[in-house]
């Protein structure tokens, strides 16, 4: 038996009692719906709310003497600093993709259920308006929505060890906090857990990317051109999309291996089972280093002896929707990317029989 994507439900164990609130900083417009919210959650829940400390460091918060009862109430964390993984119930994100994006970066292991409302300039995964945020908020509270399980992937990078680096109190040399690294003898290993995409591409450099693909051990292809794409059915629709793959619904347990502009008429994207193991390497005879991002950001330097690991990750981000699956995903196609849009071709005119 296939389950049914709309079958997925949310279910609490136990009533939530904490929920993280993330807004898009250095956007004035959403300074009164976090206010609303924030007073909507400890007054009329009795909700312990966390909240970023660069978030509450805004003029405009730290300012506000009416906000500030509210504000003492806060429990504030510091991305890469402090572990807040196992203490939040729920997540609401306040902006446009890019919150989404965050809110996973900052949940390395299981993610919470994240409620996103759409306050941001694209919104494809933020299918909530912020207008009737009580109603819905406290549907949510009482376990009363739908779920979609968004696959994540878990990467791993393994770096050859070329210089000394000092490691103090979990910060390198030159300031750059060094979260998720272990080190072995002679190599660097970082892990990395990726809602959208991991992008590998030529940098700077003016030549080819010239990179390795492995699949499950076995070499499938080399890609010569601007970089590759792996990305997840969620991040089908971002950069890949971009770089002319099919959309992907994200129920669909898939990894999506797409060429950014190919030296090649035949090297079409394709789509793979989740659960294989890919690995990028440099070509032995590549011109130039490589560079990789993931989800657009931790963006480092890929030399000769590197290694980039990716397969599905263990922890999806469950993302509360607002009908359900499917409608919101074809809701998002239109909206957002105006899929399928055109002036709708006239009909013959029918002739009146004399």
């Amino acid at each position: 038996h296939i389950q049914d994507p709309a079958s997925q439900r949310l279910t609490w164990n136990k009533p939530p009692k904490s929920v993280l609130v993330i807004k898009k900083i250095r956007d004035a417009s959403l300074l009164q719906p976090f206010k609303e919210l924030c007073v909507y959650l400890t007054e009329e829940n009795n909700m312990i709310v966390y909240v970023e400390k660069k978030v509450l460091e805004d003029p405009a918060i730290a300012n506000d003497e009416n906000f500030g009862p509210v504000k003492k109430k806060f429990c504030t964390f510091r991305e890469d600093y402090d572990d807040i993984s196992n203490q939040i119930d729920f997540i609401i994100c306040l902006g446009g993709d890019g919150t989404l994006l965050y809110a996973s970066s900052l949940f390395q292991g299981s993610v919470p259920p994240v409620m996103a409302f759409h306050l941001g300039s694209l919104g494809f995964l933020t299918p909530f308006n912020f207008e009737n945020f009580q109603s819905q908020v406290t549907q949510v509270i009482e376990g009363n929505a739908a779920l979609v399980l968004r696959s994540r992937l878990k990467v791993k990078v393994v770096k050859e060890h070329r210089e000394k680096m000092t490691v103090q109190n979990g910060i390198e040399e030159n300031g750059v906090v060094s979260a998720n690294l272990e080190k072995e003898v002679g190599k660097q290993i970082m892990q990395y857990q990726v809602l959208n995409e991991v992008v590998v591409d030529r940098g700077p450099s003016s030549y080819l990317s010239n990179v390795d693909v492995f699949l499950d051990g076995h070499l499938i292809t080399t890609v010569q051109g601007d970089g590759v794409i792996v990305s997840t059915p969620t991040g089908s629709t971002a950069y890949a999309a971009a770089a002319g793959a099919s959309m992907i619904h994200p129920n669909v347990p898939a990894i999506m291996i797409t060429p950014i502009c190919p030296h090649s008429l035949s090297f079409r994207p394709i789509v793979v089972p989740a659960g294989v193991e890919l690995k990028i390497m440099l070509s032995p005879d590549a011109r130039n280093t490589a560079w990789v991002s993931f989800d657009g950001r931790k963006r480092q330097e890929i030399c000769h002896g590197d290694s980039i690991s990716i397969t599905t990750s263990c922890y999806p981000l469950p993302s509360i929707c607002f009908r359900d699956p499917v409608s919101d995903w074809f809701e998002s196609l239109a909206e957002c990317l105006h899929w399928n849009v055109r002036k709708k071709q006239n009909n013959f005119a029918v002739e009146e029989e004399e």
